[in-house]
């Protein structure tokens, strides 16, 4: 399979010339992730930043009781990494899991800063993916602070449909942070608009 939806969602992200594009793509090297198996384990560094051409994952943690939380979900033409792991080179908080087959193009984190010090338009889309990566984290923290779980539902529904096909009821009542009794009740509520 060729590194086109790769190149693709590099070039939506920050525009490149076609033969610097080609370098950087050539350090990314296919992998497959089956279902249930782990991108990340909580404890080790994350290693990789993977960019998901097809599949659907999931990140997710424990709280202090034990309880699972999912923390994050991954659809197609979408990176998988964790930030703070990746970046700062500390053991994760986090799994990340493939909930379905996943395929895709991963490049470890020495490649990646060979790249991005090497070619500065890489460096330019780098920071970009950062500054993206805190600016949803920021968006989901004051989501969980300031809307009702009817309105995180819905905004889940409106940016990521995929999760309603692939995660259970259970992991998106806790993504939302709502009971599995809540996240029933709000279903049949939407289920009637």
């Amino acid at each position: 399979m060729d590194k086109q939806g790769l190149k693709n969602y590099i070039i939506k992200n920050l525009s490149f010339p076609d033969r610097t594009l080609d370098e950087v793509v050539e350090y990314f090297e296919e992998i497959t992730i089956l279902k249930n198996d782990f991108f990340l384990k909580e404890g080790k560094v994350n290693e990789h930043y993977f960019f998901l051409q097809s599949g659907f994952m999931r990140a997710f943690t424990y709280d202090s009781e034990g309880n699972e939380i999912t923390t994050n979900f991954y659809q197609k033409d979408s990176v998988v990494f964790e930030v703070s792991s990746f970046y700062l080179r500390t053991p994760s908080t986090e799994n990340i899991q493939a909930v379905t087959d996943c395929y895709g193009y991963a490049i470890s984190y020495n490649q990646l800063n060979l790249l991005l010090h090497a070619i500065p338009e890489f460096r330019a889309y780098g920071v970009k993916m950062l500054a993206r990566e805190y600016v949803l984290y920021k968006k989901r923290t004051l989501e969980l602070i300031n809307l009702s779980g009817e309105a995180r539902y819905e905004n889940l529904m409106n940016s990521n449909k995929e999760v309603f096909q692939h995660a259970q009821l259970k992991q998106i009542a806790s993504y939302l942070n709502v009971t599995d009794t809540s996240l029933s009740r709000i279903r049949r509520e939407f289920s009637k608009k």
